[in-house]
């Protein structure tokens, strides 16, 4: 190691520990852990998180990383869980199933499973922060940076000391993968991106506190991660000094599908209000124009989509099905529902375009601008900062609400939804973390 220069992987452990932990910060962790815990218990009963399901009872077994993946996988099904936008990262979905997991395993308190989770998203999104937007035209962010936060997670409930923490980033970064490819063909790897990060990310910060040894220089090293998976990394990320915790600046999503989706559903939303349009005026729509962001259009420009999946990856659905049903579900994407939806003629009224005031205040600020042209007249909503973000965040009201309707998604019973909720949110910090029952 360069005496002079600590490497980025260092830095990180000494920024990690530095940084003070308030009560708030940890108010603050179990309400985006509520909202994993629904994100979690509907991806269970989805088509894919049932073939998870029988994959981890027929081949997996049932031991702590198996766990650690099934888990992480389920939770990243329904496009419900959150999103921080300056990274592009899902940290819920890896970083919670290792708080949650681990904390039992070793049998901590709730207060260091939330400590924890803090150092989990500050990692895998200021990783994130660092990748570059090339990287995510081929590679998956929740995916590349989510095994180092994964690491950090477990690296602060095994309490791992400054060189083990080095190692466990180095081999956590080593087994970084993850790419886009899965949504050219909607296929179902975006889950198993989510469960290997927690997964690798676990096992790297195990093997750690048994003193394997892992690349000192991960990061920026000559054959390491930024030379070999970014083309314009943007290292100081990583390290940069900031006052609070990346936890919050992460949005909780509102809808069911691609956050690249939500502003114009916002914007969809607030013409259906203003013209008070019922399904049947939606007929009378001459045509529909999104404007948004390059990357948006990017990931969600697909006009025919056939399956649940692609759906929520296509914005002129998302758009249309919020003019036409408003507030879009679960539901909206499924079965006869989606066949219907899809049917009506509307999306092939639909535009999208780029539009520059959107790509340069992204990805700080994810905006877009729908106009809906009928009867002869003109009607626009512009959205700089989608329902949920910080900036327009989701009330206590509206937080329950998304929970106890993803429970019930899941087949929850309301006693058991009410019993979960109640002891995340009050459960004393010195108590065990229990089993994590959804049913």
């Amino acid at each position: 190691m360069d005496l002079l220069v600590e490497s980025i992987s260092r830095q990180l452990y000494h920024l990690l520990n530095r940084k003070p932990v308030e009560e708030g910060h940890l108010q603050d962790v179990r309400l985006f852990m509520l909202d994993w815990a629904g994100c979690f218990a509907a991806g269970t009963v989805a088509q894919q998180g049932t073939i998870l399901g029988r994959y981890h009872s027929k081949w997996a077994g049932d031991g702590l990383l198996q766990q650690v993946f099934l888990m992480a996988a389920q939770s990243h099904i329904t496009e419900t869980d959150d999103l921080h936008r300056g990274s592009v990262t899902h940290p819920a979905c890896v970083v919670f199933p290792v708080a949650w997991h681990l904390s039992r395993f070793l049998k901590k308190n709730f207060h260091d499973c939330l400590v924890a989770s803090l150092h989990g998203y500050e990692t895998m999104c200021r990783v994130g922060e660092a990748l570059g937007e090339e990287h995510y035209k081929i590679f998956h962010n929740t995916a590349t940076a989510g095994v180092y936060g994964a690491a950090a997670t477990a690296s602060a409930l095994l309490g791992l000391n400054e060189d083990q923490f080095v190692w466990a980033m180095g081999n956590a970064g080593t087994q970084a993968a993850g790419l886009w490819q899965f949504n050219e063909d909607a296929a179902m790897s975006k889950h198993l991106h989510a469960g290997h990060a927690a997964e690798a990310g676990l096992k790297a910060a195990l093997l750690a506190a048994e003193n394997f040894t892992g690349s000192e220089k991960i990061f920026e090293g000559k054959k390491g991660f930024f030379a070999g998976l970014c083309l314009n990394p943007k290292p100081e990320a990583v390290t940069a000094e900031s006052a609070g915790w990346k936890l919050n600046e992460t949005s909780i999503k509102p809808y069911p599908s691609c956050r690249h989706t939500h502003p114009a559903i916002d914007a969809a939303l607030d013409i259906r209000e203003r013209l008070n349009l019922a399904v049947s005026d939606t007929k009378e729509i001459e045509n529909i124009e999104i404007n948004t962001y390059e990357t948006a259009l990017r990931v969600t420009d697909n006009p025919s989509p056939e399956t649940t999946f692609a759906a929520k990856f296509s914005i002129q659905y998302c758009v249309c099905l919020a003019l036409l049903k408003g507030f879009p579900m679960l539901p909206h994407f499924e079965g006869r529902e989606l066949i219907g939806n899809a049917s009506t003629g509307l999306i092939e009224k639909t535009a999208v375009r780029t539009d520059e005031k959107f790509n340069e205040a992204y990805p700080k600020n994810w905006g877009a601008k729908v106009t809906v042209s009928t009867g002869g007249m003109k009607f626009e909503s512009e959205i700089k900062s989608a329902k949920g973000d910080p900036e327009n965040p989701l009330s206590n009201e509206e937080m329950m609400t998304k929970f106890a309707g993803l429970m019930t998604y899941a087949g929850a019973k309301k006693h058991t939804s009410h019993q979960l909720s109640k002891w995340i949110l009050e459960a004393d910090s010195s108590t065990l973390v229990p089993e994590l029952i959804i049913k």
